[in-house]
């Protein structure tokens, strides 16, 4: 099976339609799939829902879908830093589920585990759990949470090697795995692609068989929230 493509928009050619479900990778703008969501961009694909720890930055990563009206629902844990986000969810354009970031990035490994399903205690007692089951463990109160299956997961990694096995620099690490796992096809994009059998099978953080397709490209890395100390005088 042939897994690398020679652009995004060749990854993505015939996996897109309107009112998809789309996981993303990503924490802030650490490991964010920029040319996949480009590509998004560029298809004009509507209506979408994603699933992301966020949504990116005024006019940048998932943020340039929010510029474009593309996106109906976000599934999120953190909502900063996004004044376009702001507006749309505030005016009623955009539609919000709030996640706990613990249980979104649950939500996203229980559906590529084929969980349907799990109890946490995160949220109980809060708006949270409003309008979701709870059951008692133990004497304490639990709320129901769904897996998230996804038509489509876009992630960023650091290195691959043809059959797809992905590995993750640093906080990129944290939602590109669960977020990969979790859609019935998994577009990953990676800053190089190595020799099948160059990389420790100790070393790989997701399996190839969990990636059907895979790109390679420059990335920007921009920098979420730049600070600086002054230089002191000598």
């Amino acid at each position: 099976m042939k897994k690398v493509y020679p652009d995004a928009d060749a990854a993505l050619e015939g996996l897109l339609f309107d009112g998809m479900h789309i996981a993303a990778g990503g924490f802030g703008l650490s490991g964010i799939p920029e040319l996949l969501i480009d590509a998004l961009v560029r298809s004009g694909v509507k209506d979408l829902t994603i699933a992301s720890n966020n949504c990116g930055v005024d006019g940048f990563g998932l943020g340039k879908l929010l510029d474009t009206k593309q996106i109906k629902k976000m599934q999120s844990s953190y909502v900063g830093e996004n004044a376009e986000f702001m507006r749309q969810y505030l005016s009623g354009e955009l539609e919000l589920e709030f996640n706990p970031q613990g249980t979104l990035a649950e939500r996203m490994r229980a559906g590529g585990a084929g969980i349907p399903g799990f109890y946490t205690k995160t949220g109980v007692g809060t708006v949270i759990a409003e309008g979701k089951e709870v059951k008692q463990f133990g004497g304490e109160d639990y709320i129901l949470e769904e897996g998230i299956f996804a038509d489509l997961s876009i992630v960023k990694a650091w290195k691959a090697d043809d059959t797809g096995n992905l590995i993750f620099r640093k906080t990129a690490r944290n939602f590109n795995p669960p977020a990969a796992m979790c859609g019935k096809v998994c577009v990953a994009e990676v800053e190089e692609i190595v020799p099948r059998g160059s990389i420790d099978p100790d070393h790989i953080h997701l399996p190839g068989i969990y990636v059907h397709r895979i790109i390679q490209g420059p990335h920007e890395k921009r920098i979420e929230q730049r600070t600086t100390r002054k230089r002191e005088e000598a």
